[in-house]
Formats: structure tokens, sequence, C-alpha cells
């Protein structure tokens, strides 16, 4: 049956024939108003659900210890050291070692002088005066005779005798050596290592039968045939509804569980299992143990030294300069006091010879060096130092065989996981019928813009609506959003009824 055939069905049964029937009893009957009984279906919520069937397990897998013949070298007398003296080495040394400094000698250079002869002064030209003569004194003056002059002297180079200790022969060691020390020891070693054993019963299982509900038991709204005695021409109008009742429903499970293990077993896995432990053996051996290896021991010889005796340079030569003053003599002279005032006559100045002596070199010093003197010495010098040299003695060792354990006893596990049986349940969460008597908007209330409106108001809330939208139509597309806005908010289904419209958001 179409939706739209949903939306008046159950006005046809109540309504549509009250043309030929009175009200049914309780009806409201507030006049402008019109009533209708709605129908609201059965709500359900479907549920799936994993139902287990087997219980997940674990299958044991055993390994028992496993060994293998294993042969190793073992200790019979321990590695050390061979200790080999070398002794200390010397060479025959020769060097020149200083008997005296070295220094420089100095000779005096005198000054030197020569005889020089020159014309001095002894009267200064002057005039004669015919009438009032020349007046002259006589002067005295200080006149060169000898220039200033340096004179040296040389100081010669001072020496002192100096002893000192002089290497004859370096320090060096020497070296003696202790052997290594062994002991003989006895000690138990391993033959075969200690192991375990798992012994594995498999567990027992009980099949076990289960019923489980997969629907509770409901009721369900059925249209039935129409009444034969139907006065209206459309078989839809007279269709009869019954409310009939649906059984719960079940189904069967089968499980396996699993029963307790024996004494002395644990549970693991699918199987019971228990762990035999096997002890270690041991055999006694003995070898020779080192308690202290072979040490040298290292004495010190100190160095030799003899005395020698040599000069030493305290001072070296030097020169001592004396400045020696110019000399001077007196010589007396006439000396013009005033000249003649009338006729001047010439008088040639008066000259006299002198001889003096002058300096052409000062005195001078000349150095030269005088080489210091070595004299040989031989004396032994450490070319090499006592040392050890070191061989290694190997440790000594007998093949022995024993037992080695080389996987020990284990589980392994496989996983098998539980078995489901997927079940898929509808609940039902409310139950639906015929509400009571609701206020429905009359057909001549049902205008245009009503209309209009309750299509803007399902557009809004996204149910789709006839191709070009609000066509003011209450048509099969409009009727069934509408009937599918009611189902998706637990409104009554199949009329366009006041509780409705205020969940549209519609005000009348």
């Amino acid at each position: 049956m179409r939706i739209s055939n949903i939306f008046f069905a159950i006005v046809l049964m109540f309504a549509g024939t009250g043309l030929f029937a009175q009200p049914e009893a309780g009806m409201p009957s507030e006049p402008g108003k019109c009533y209708a009984k709605c129908l609201i279906p059965d709500q359900y919520e479907t549920v799936t659900e994993q139902v287990l069937v087997k219980e997940a397990s674990t299958k044991v897998n055993i390994a028992n210890a496993r060994y293998e013949k294993v042969n190793e070298q073992v200790l019979t007398k321990e590695a050390a050291t061979r200790l080999t003296v070398v002794p200390a080495r010397f060479e025959k040394v020769t060097e020149q070692v200083l008997s005296q400094e070295g220094a420089t000698s100095l000779s005096v250079i005198p000054a030197k002088f020569e005889t020089v002869t020159e014309q001095v002064l002894v009267k200064e030209a002057s005039t004669r005066i015919e009438v009032v003569p020349a007046v002259y004194e006589d002067a005295t003056e200080q006149v060169l005779v000898r220039e200033a002059f340096t004179e040296l002297s040389v100081v010669p180079a001072e020496y002192e005798t100096v002893t000192e200790q002089v290497l004859v022969k370096e320090a060096y060691t020497t070296i003696t050596t202790t052997p290594a020390r062994y002991e003989t020891i006895t000690e138990q070693v391993l033959v075969r290592e200690a192991g375990s054993r798992i012994e594995r019963i498999p567990a027992e299982f009980e099949t076990v039968t289960e019923r489980i509900q997969v629907a509770d038991a409901s009721t369900k709204w059925v249209k039935k045939q129409a009444d034969e005695n139907c006065l209206s021409a459309d078989p839809e109008d007279c269709l009869v509804w019954c409310l009939v009742e649906v059984p719960a429903q079940f189904r069967t499970v089968t499980k396996q569980v699993r029963k307790a293990c024996g004494p002395g077993y644990t549970a693991n896995g699918d199987d019971c299992i228990r762990t035999v432990e096997i002890p270690a053996q041991y055999e006694t051996r003995s070898f020779q143990k080192l308690v202290s290896p072979a040490t040298s021991n290292v004495s010190e010889v100190p160095a030799k030294y003899e005395t020698r005796t040599y000069k030493k340079l305290k001072s070296p030569a030097r020169t001592i300069s004396k400045s020696i003053p110019a000399q001077y003599t007196t010589r007396t002279f006439k000396k013009l006091v005033s000249p003649a005032t009338t006729r001047v006559v010439e008088v040639p100045a008066v000259y006299e010879t002198r001889t003096y002596t002058k300096l052409v070199n000062d005195a001078t010093s000349s150095s030269s060096d005088i080489a210091a003197k070595y004299s040989t010495r031989t004396y032994e010098k450490l070319a090499a130092d006592a040392t050890t040299t070191s061989a290694d003695v190997p440790a000594t060792y007998a093949t022995r065989t024993y037992d080695k354990l080389t996987a020990a006893a284990s589980v392994s596990t496989t996983e098998t996981p539980a078995q489901y049986s997927t079940i898929t349940k509808r609940n039902l969460v409310k139950a639906g019928g015929f509400t009571e008597w609701r206020e429905v908007v009359c057909d001549s209330d049902i205008t245009p813009d009503l209309v209009r409106q309750v299509q803007m108001a399902l557009m809004d809330r996204g149910y789709a609506l006839p191709q070009f939208g609000a066509d003011n139509q209450l048509g099969a597309e409009t009727k069934a959003a509408l009937v599918q806005f009611q189902r998706d908010n637990n409104l009554p289904i199949g009329q366009l009824d006041v509780e409705t419209l205020k969940a549209l958001g519609i005000q009348r």
C-alpha cells in the first residue's frame, strides 16, 4: 500500500464512514474542532551481538630438553710470563771540557803628537802719530802649549780556580727476576647441564546446548480482508486492522566446555601439563692454578762522578782612561792703549815664532781574543738501560666431553580464538497502537497557505518534497515526507494533527 493511502486509511475508517454512523462514546465534541485516532507503530531497535559458541583455547606444543655431546678445552695449567734480563749497556764517550774560559787581551796605543811651529802675534799693527805718539802697555795672556788628551791604562783579565764534579758513568738499573708459582686445584666440573621434562595430557571437553532468545514477544497491526458489506466503492476504505500477537523467537546454540585437569597437572591452552626437573651432573678434575706470576726486581745504580779543576774567568780585561788637560804658557806683549791722534803712521804688527806639541791621535786600545782552553776526558755513557724481555708461556689445556644443554624443555602455544555466532535481535522499545483521540486540522482549514507552511518547515529539516519545492499542494510527496517526519519524531501517524504542527513550529 502506498504511504499516501496510509495517510488517509485510518481517517476513512473512523471519520470517512461518519456519514453513516454516530461518533464513538468518549470522543471530544468541541464545536469547530476535528478529532481522530491516529496509528502509532511499534518501535523496535535492531541489536546484533556475538554469542560464544566455543571458548578461546591454546594448543600446547611440548619440546623436551635436548642435549649434544660437546668437546671443550679445559685448563690444566694457567698461562704465565717468563722474564729474561737484558743488562744495561754502556759506550765510551770522549768530549772536550773547558779548562780555561776564553777572554780578551788589550794593548794600549799611546796618543800621537806632532811639533807645530806658528807665527804668534807679539805686537799688533798700529799707527804712529807724529805729533802724539801712541801709548802702549804691557799685556799678558795664556797661549796653548799642548792640547788636552786622554791617557789609557790596561787592567788585565782576572781568573779564579774552580773545582767541580763531572760525570764519569751515568746511572743505570739492574733487574733480577722471580719465576711464576703454581698450585694444584681440584674442582667440580659440569658433565651434563640441568634440564626439565614436560609431560602433557590433552584436556577434556563436554558439549553443552543452550537456547538463546533472539526476539521478544510482541504485537503488530495487520490489515485484513475488507468486509463484504462495505458500502464504499473503494475496497481500501473497508479494510480491517487487527492487532496480532507475535511470539518470542529462540535459537539453539551448542558450546564446548572444558573439564578440570587431573591431580598434579595445570591447565595450559587445550592441554594439561606438568614439569619434571632433571638435575645437573658433575665430575672432579684437577689443574694447575697460577698463584703468583713471574716478577722482576729493579735496582738503581747511581751515576759516578770525578773532581776536576780549571780556571774560570772572573772579570775580563778592560782599559782605564785618564784625561790629561791642555798645557798653556804665559806671554807678554805691548797692547795699544791709545792711538796717535794726528798723522797716522802705519806700524806693522810684530810676530814671533813659537813651537808647541799638537795632539794628532788620542790614545786608544786594541783587543785580541784569547781562545778558551779545553782538555779531553773520557767517561762511560749509558747507551741502553737494563730491561727484561717477556715470553708468554701459554696455558695448557686438556680435552673433556660433556652433555651440553642445547635447548631447555619448553612449551610453545598456538592460540585458537574463541568461536562466535552472530545473532540479530529486534528489541521492542515502545509498543504502538491507536492513540487516544487527538485534535486534527479540519478539512476546511487545510488551506494552501497552511500546506505551504508545512512544506517549508519540512524542507528546512531536510525532508524531500516535490520537484519544484513548495507548491501549496498536499500531494503524495508531501504526505510521504510528513509521515516520515512523524515516524522520526515518534508522533502519531496518518493525520495533520495539532501536535505535529507544533513539532514543525507552526502556530495556529
